[in-house]
């Protein structure tokens, strides 16, 4: 990669969308579908231990291969150089375990829509996204709070026609963590990276990845043995069993797509632009590609469809989207107009 701008922004929101959509459905269809040898669908904490694993080797392969690792601090061990995460880095990667193995067990909640957890997830995140702007004292421009707001109506909206939140405990604890997870990391990111230097995107997502991807594994396993709600007896299968099952072959697709998607949302948040401009966009994003697959899913599974409230609130991202594209672009002739007549 040479500079992470010299492609739209925009575009990479369109690489991640494409990347999440497919990862999606994938999680959906192994988690909703009977398993033959087991008779009933997998649950969560069966499935993300080896697509959380597999997504850990291939991001280990991708830092190598893309000479990524080039760019991050390390250290001589026989000769050899291997990258180290610095003290922020090695915080971040705490707060980006926490997110790795939440998003993917997000969608394998029986009776729990995709549409519905992930706007709950994205309205936590993009209350915190403008906090933590002025917390470090960068400017939040009209058009980001505005698409604050449209996201917060739209939570509003799914809130209201569920009757409230009504989710199991792990879904509950689910959410928790995604948000302290995400907080972590835009918190690190505005402190150290957030400059518009590729190498500091590159150095960034190195030293994060090496340390937070085995430790989201290690979290997913602790909490599956401390027997945190009706899933916890998956441990066994999920890190054992499942290797010698054919689900194996969906579960490297999950693993693939999730490799993918890390990739193109640490070039988003990143952006040197505020955190309430870069976070709307790579959230909601996810969003659509959430509400994509499971209109997919209804499509061509037969799969529950979205409530008519979840597609309202997915509108309403969509428009956000579209403010945070369009008002930039639009607010530099006026500025350049105003500097000219002074």
């Amino acid at each position: 990669m040479t500079r992470a701008r010299s492609f739209p922004l925009e575009g990479y929101v369109l690489l991640y969308l494409l990347a999440y959509l497919p990862n999606v459905i994938i999680t959906k269809l192994v988690t909703s579908t009977p398993h033959p040898g087991l008779g009933r669908p997998l649950t969560g904490l069966e499935t993300l231990p080896a697509s959380l694993i597999i997504s850990t080797v291939l991001t280990y392969l991708f830092i190598w291969w893309s000479g990524w690792h080039r760019d991050a601090h390390g250290v001589m061990i026989l000769g050899r150089r291997f990258p180290v995460p610095t003290k922020y880095t090695l915080l971040s990667g705490v707060g980006t375990a926490l997110v790795l193995f939440t998003v993917p067990l997000s969608f394998t909640f029986e009776g729990v829509s995709i549409p519905f957890i992930q706007l709950l997830m994205r309205g936590d995140i993009l209350l915190i996204a403008p906090l933590v702007d002025i917390a470090f004292g960068r400017k939040v421009r009209w058009w980001s709070w505005m698409a604050l707001v449209m996201v917060m109506i739209a939570l509003a909206i799914t809130l209201s026609d569920r009757g409230g939140f009504h989710l199991p405990p792990l879904a509950i604890l689910t959410v928790i963590l995604y948000t302290i997870g995400y907080f972590i990391r835009l918190a690190v990111m505005t402190k150290i990276s957030k400059n518009g230097d590729p190498a500091s995107v590159r150095r960034y997502f190195v030293e994060e990845k090496i340390f937070a991807l085995p430790m989201s594994v290690a979290m997913l396993a602790a909490i599956s043995a401390a027997g945190v709600g009706s899933q916890a007896g998956a441990l066994s299968w999920g890190f054992v069993h499942v290797w010698a099952d054919p689900v194996i072959l969906p579960l490297f697709g999950i693993g693939v797509t999730l490799t993918i998607v890390s990739v193109y949302a640490i070039i988003i948040l990143l952006d040197p632009r505020e955190n309430a401009y870069c976070v709307p966009l790579e959230r909601a994003a996810s969003l659509i590609a959430g509400v994509g697959g499971a209109l997919i899913l209804a499509w061509v599974w037969g799969l529950p469809q979205p409530r008519p409230a979840e597609l309202v609130g997915a509108g309403i991202l969509i428009g956000a989207i579209t403010l945070l594209s369009l008002a930039p672009r639009l607010s530099r002739p006026v500025a350049a107009a105003r500097a000219e007549t002074t």
